[in-house]
């Protein structure tokens, strides 16, 4: 594999990570009582921990895109 071909394969994971992310973020500011009270009766949670559970997973989620998608193809960048 050269580094031109990691290279584009990493922006387009980036990408993609991000616009998911994004997705995600939009749809749980949305739809989030909704989405709360039917994960809250799944798993017998409180709305307000289902809420918290949301942010963490939001929160988790954008770090390993930085870590594992965009500081590669950083890197790459700069080689």
């Amino acid at each position: 594999m050269t580094q031109e071909f990691l290279t584009t394969v990493f922006g387009w994971m980036t990408v993609l990570n991000f616009a998911l992310l994004a997705l995600s973020t939009l749809l749980i500011v949305a739809l989030q009582d909704w989405a709360a009270g039917i994960h809250g009766r799944m798993f017998q949670m409180e709305p307000g921990d289902a809420k918290r559970a949301y942010f963490r997973y939001l929160a988790n989620y954008k770090i390993l895109t930085i870590v594992f998608c965009l500081m590669p193809w950083l890197a790459l960048k700069l080689a």
